[in-house]
């Protein structure tokens, strides 16, 4: 019972802005380790786990932008300041289509296949400009139209939390088959 209302009040206590700058330093750290995995030849099931992992963490965070951040910032700014800043969303919404299809290429690959390393790296860069943007440009301009950070900090962070839920929840009930497929394979 306690734990659920402190939950509860850490979520009340999230800023957008604070929750967003994390996810983008935990996907940096993420990429980062990769970039030393390939370096010393780390092992494929290693370089497969960090890009599953850097893949799930990418697909939540584009979802709460789209789903809740973007949607707030367009009306906050648009009472604000016009034009350039509607062509600001719709850059970061078509830099979030190509990093889903990269995404998706890689999730059918192998760490493996040939242009594995180059499509983790080509993902990297991409959004690492991404991340300049959204916490250069976009991130100010939210501030300063008075965007109420705590109220939509706190519903970010419960619809992040039920993404992560549904996603490990899809990931162990896969993981037995897969399970069952290696240990079939093996025999």
């Amino acid at each position: 019972m306690v734990r659920s209302t402190k939950s509860t009040e850490s979520l009340a206590d999230e800023d957008a802005f604070e929750l967003l700058k994390a996810d983008h330093q935990k996907v940096k750290g993420l990429f980062k380790q990769f970039k030393q995995l390939k370096q010393d030849e780390g092992s494929e099931a290693d370089k497969t786990e960090l890009v599953k992992e850097i893949c799930e963490e990418l697909k939540i965070h584009t979802q709460i932008e789209e789903e809740l951040f973007y949607p707030a910032v367009r009306e906050a700014i648009s009472a604000d300041e016009v034009g350039k800043d509607e062509d600001l969303m719709d850059e970061a919404l078509v830099e979030h289509a190509g990093a889903k299809d990269l995404i998706a290429q890689l999730e059918e690959m192998d760490a493996d296949d040939e242009l594995f390393d180059a499509k983790v790296t080509v993902l990297s860069e991409q959004i690492d400009h991404h991340v300049k943007e959204e916490e250069g440009e976009m991130f100010p301009k939210a501030k300063r139209a008075k965007l109420d950070k705590q109220s939509l900090g706190a519903q970010m962070a419960a619809r992040k939390a039920e993404l992560k839920s549904t996603m490990s929840s899809k990931t162990s009930t896969r993981s037995p088959k897969a399970a069952s497929a290696k240990s079939s394979s093996a025999r």
